[in-house]
């Protein structure tokens, strides 16, 4: 795609945005435009055509979806951890089912509980997920349905995503940064897991945020984790990505993509006005950059959009320079003493999966797993597939006794509760 039409996809959405004929709406559609293929976790240049493709389909999840509503509403106990800056991180525990003991079995058996006095129980393992980039904890929906009683987990909200408080060092205008992420994730650990083995799971952003963790707080590493699962996700060198992209189009993109965040934040209200009014629109974009395959669940694809479009865009436009900077591949080699699954789908526009095969020449003794026709969302899109691994990670760590995993990993049963 040239340059020029790469450019001539913003005019065209300004224009959408623009019914209005005010020159607040163009602004707004402008940068609504590029801000809805950031939320995707992508960048502009898409061309023309493409943006009208796929509007029965989305017309087709968006009802499937809105009309059932059964991804995402999994529940757990909630709790909050505080972060060092004072921002409230929203988490909820799915605790392991207990075995079923019944007072006839103990009165048949003749025999008495004995009761370890003095002695205290071993902490649980427990597997931490972290989310990545415009997502939420829900988009572990599936896995979550499968290891639910089984395991003992943690899912979380990063900052300023789904119920976790605002970052408030970004309110004092302080950029948010990777290595500030995985502070947050030590506090998580610190209220929801304080003791005991813990089994981290990342998803892109979530997979940076493990490495942050790692640089920072190597004896925790160390001392209590048992095995490491690092989702679509890259160790660095993001700002070379060209999102299966002309070279001319990112070029474009990437001269036009300053002047939008900074219109993002001023102009927040209005922008999301301009994003709501090209709503159409995101949807073949965030299709392209969150999937590989062509015949993905239209409620899956609703689900994501819900997932993105929930995000506020002042927060995307606050992240999304920390990408550029990430630089982790030196904390890697801390996870090298625990088994580490490296998964990623072979269409992943954006951390393309030669990023897991540069984590993997680090980390030489992981499993590394290229899941063919898969794109960034690969754990909704192919949940079997993400969820068939884990099960073996946590049985080769240890945390399982065996892969009893059940079938709700799946897109074709309906999510249990």
């Amino acid at each position: 795609m040239s340059e020029s039409s790469a450019e001539a996809v913003v005019a065209a959405t300004a224009n959408a945005a623009g019914a209005a004929g005010t020159a607040g709406w163009r602004r707004a559609g402008i940068a609504g435009a590029a801000i809805g293929v950031l939320a995707a976790g992508a960048a502009a240049g898409v061309a023309v055509e493409r943006l009208t493709v796929g509007r029965g389909m989305r017309k087709k999840a968006r009802l499937a979806l809105d009309a059932t509503g059964p991804y995402g509403s999994l529940r757990g106990t909630p709790g909050r951890a505080v972060a060092d800056d004072g921002t409230e991180l929203y988490y909820e525990v799915d605790e392991v089912e207990a075995a079923p003991t019944t007072a006839d079995e103990s009165a048949s058996s003749g025999t008495r509980r004995r009761r370890l006095f003095g002695r205290k129980a071993p902490a649980p393992v427990t597997v931490v997920f972290s989310h990545g980039y415009c997502l939420g904890q829900d988009s572990w929906h599936f896995q979550r349905a499968a290891l639910r009683g089984l395991v003992r987990a943690v899912y979380w909200d990063q900052r300023s995503h789904g119920r976790s408080g605002r970052g408030r060092s970004q309110a004092d205008g302080v950029p948010v940064g990777i290595d500030q992420l995985g502070r947050d994730l030590k506090a998580v650990i610190d209220a929801a897991a304080p003791e005991g083995p813990v089994v981290l799971a990342g998803h892109s952003m979530g997979g940076m945020t493990m490495m942050a963790l790692a640089d920072q707080y190597p004896a925790l590493i160390r001392d209590r984790v048992a095995a490491v699962a690092l989702i679509g996700t890259s160790g660095g060198k993001l700002a070379e990505v060209d999102f299966g992209l002309p070279v001319a189009g990112v070029n474009a993109v990437r001269r036009v993509l300053p002047g939008v965040l900074r219109a993002l934040g001023s102009q927040a209200e209005l922008v999301e006005k301009g994003r709501r009014a090209t709503a159409d629109l995101f949807a073949g974009l965030i299709k392209r950059y969150s999937f590989g395959s062509k015949d993905v669940d239209p409620a899956v694809a609703r689900f994501a959009e819900r997932l993105i479009e929930a995000t506020p865009i002042d927060v995307v436009a606050e992240f999304y320079p920390a990408f550029t900077e990430h630089d982790k591949s030196g904390a890697l080699p801390g996870f090298r003493d625990v088994p580490v699954l490296i998964l990623a789908g072979d269409k992943d526009l954006v951390t393309p999966s030669s990023h897991s095969e540069a984590i993997a020449d680090a980390l030489p003794d992981a499993e590394l797993v290229i899941v063919p026709d898969a794109g960034h969302l690969v754990m909704l899109e192919h949940p079997e597939t993400v969820t068939d691994r884990l099960a073996d990670l946590l049985v080769r760590s240890g945390t399982v006794p065996a892969a009893n995993v059940g079938g709700h990993g799946s897109t074709a049963q309906q999510p249990g509760h």
